[in-house]
């Protein structure tokens, strides 16, 4: 499977020509593309970036809406060389252009939508070409329509770059807890192997259709992707997360496997749960990006009848780490699994060794998908990605990409996430997760997103605090009583914070967890002056 890695992300696409060239390969909700179709779009995007001076290594911003034209940006950049950066259509152009400017791009492909921003907060002038999507009235200066490009005669014999496998191909901006978005670099190599780990590990085929919800800006979505183009298998975008519009899809398409993050889960369960619809075609569900509530975990089996559940961790910084596979879902309701084809995965205790079962440790991955460490920030990629003394004997001096989460390993030798290492709450004595919060108010019925976080305390070091978004006529005071029922004296919440509507979600659609409690604990502040 090492052998998957060793070739460019553009043969990726263009190795399905020519057995594949005329199946369908993206679909749209208005329009499809086989892939020798996809190919043609992306030759004509490798050509203009070359008239437009851009080579081998220049960074190559795609800004645009979930569809094909998102994909055949990304492979036309590729098959020049040059390195994608892939930036989330729902980031702003404060965002993008702090992108922009970080990255040094030299060129960018964006949507007619942001053209008014990008007026009157231009993108870095090292952005010296526009390539426009959309309907514009206008277009500046050394821009290019995106349809009169569609519209040109096929180019022929563009240059293919032969990079090195180890190469820059894509650099993911992470929008962090504090501070700017910082990009973290991936290779060539690191994307196909875990294109083909994915692939493996989840069972995919050639004739998977796989429905897109999660961003390509994400490394979710992006292995959803390249797993798919890796088989000759079909894409199915499907750009808004509404729970309706995600099922009619998976309906209308004959979807086989559908990946999501937690609240896309939450909203899809309650819905099928409702509804009752049945999805025929669908062999597998996957989860990624955090931890599903026990009682969506639990009506799962039900609402998605014979398909595969399977419960996935990774971190950007190397990919996909662990899965739990299906056969054992139903006794391990909750596990993250154990290492996937190509990582390393341990459990470190540092300054102690590798934890034993029934232990808790930091997550550490090692292998060939760890990636190439974050863009221009040498000091914040040491820290990350190092050498980990306690894993010499198996990994030598090979660095590791240090998780920051807390797992549990179990007899089995399976890991449970616990919580992010920096988030425990130090209450009376007990380190305490806040996912334990969590879920024991979940199990309730009477909230949809439940985010829990520690209030410093003089008197009990810190106190628990809650901010939830209930379910009908839920209120504080019955996610309280079922809180006193349901928890340790020390897990109560000291305050319940009533989320109105629907909680921040980060562009990957994961819960936005430090706008949330930033939000909590300033509403909480005000009340109490």
């Amino acid at each position: 499977m090492i052998a998957a890695g060793e070739k460019s992300m553009w043969r990726l696409l263009a190795d399905n020509l020519p057995e594949n060239a005329e199946k369908i390969a993206f679909i749209d909700p208005k329009r499809q593309a086989s892939y020798a179709q996809a190919v043609q779009q992306a030759d004509r995007i490798a050509a203009w970036l070359t008239r437009a001076g851009v080579r081998a290594g220049d960074r190559v911003i795609v800004h645009l809406r979930k569809g094909i034209d998102e994909v055949v940006a990304m492979f036309g950049a590729w098959k020049i060389g040059a390195v994608v950066v892939n930036v989330n259509h729902q980031w702003t152009a404060a965002q993008l252009g702090y992108v922009a400017a970080d990255c040094r791009a030299r060129a960018a492909i964006v949507g007619a939508n942001v053209l008014k921003a990008l007026t009157a907060q231009p993108l870095a002038e090292s952005v010296a070409h526009l390539l426009v999507q959309g309907r514009a009235p206008a277009l500046p200066d050394a821009a290019q329509s995106w349809d009169d490009l569609m519209n040109e005669p096929a180019p022929s014999n563009v240059p293919e770059a032969s990079p090195d496998p180890g190469e820059l191909a894509m650099i993911i901006y992470t929008s962090g807890s504090t501070g700017q978005p910082k990009g973290v670099m991936l290779s060539h190599r690191n994307i196909r192997i875990g294109a083909a780990s994915v692939a493996q590990y989840l069972g995919l085929a050639h004739d998977d259709r796989l429905l897109s919800v999660l961003p390509y800006s994400f490394d979710a979505g992006l292995n959803q992707l390249t797993s798919s183009c890796l088989l000759g298998a079909t894409i199915i975008h499907q750009p808004v997360s509404m729970p309706s519009e995600v099922i009619r899809m998976a309906r209308e398409h004959h979807v086989t496997t559908i990946a999501g993050v937690p609240p896309l889960w939450n909203q899809v369960v309650r819905y099928l749960d409702d509804a009752a619809i049945d999805l025929p075609a669908l062999r597998r569900v996957t989860n990624t990006g955090g931890k599903i509530p026990p009682n969506i975990l639990e009506l799962m089996p039900r609402v998605f009848g014979r398909a595969d559940i399977v419960l996935m961790y990774g971190l950007t910084e190397a990919f996909r780490s662990t899965y739990l596979p299906p056969d054992r879902f139903a006794r391990k309701m909750g596990s993250i699994g154990r290492a996937i084809p190509n990582a390393r995965i341990f459990v470190v205790k540092h300054g102690e060794g590798i934890a034993g079962p029934g232990e808790q440790g930091e997550l550490v991955h090692g292998g060939p998908l760890v990636s190439l460490g974050y863009w221009e920030r040498p000091e914040l990629t040491a820290e990350k990605i190092r050498v980990c003394p306690e894993l010499h004997q198996h990994l030598g001096d090979s660095p590791v990409v240090c998780s920051g989460d807390l797992v549990r390993i179990d007899e089995d030798g399976d890991m449970w996430f616990v919580s992010r290492m920096d988030d425990m709450i130090k209450t009376l004595g007990f380190r305490l997760s806040p996912t334990e919060v969590e879920d024991l108010l979940s199990q309730s019925g009477l909230v949809g997103d439940v985010v829990a976080f520690g209030v410093d305390d003089d008197e009990h070091g810190q106190v628990v605090h809650v901010a939830a978004s209930p379910i009908g006529d839920a209120d504080a005071a019955a996610l309280m009583a079922h809180a006193r029922r349901a928890m340790a004296h020390y897990m109560v919440p000291r305050h319940i914070h009533i989320w109105s509507g629907a909680m921040p979600r980060t562009a990957s659609g994961k819960l936005d967890r430090p706008n949330i409690i930033a939000t909590a604990k300033a509403a909480f502040h005000k009340d109490m002056q």
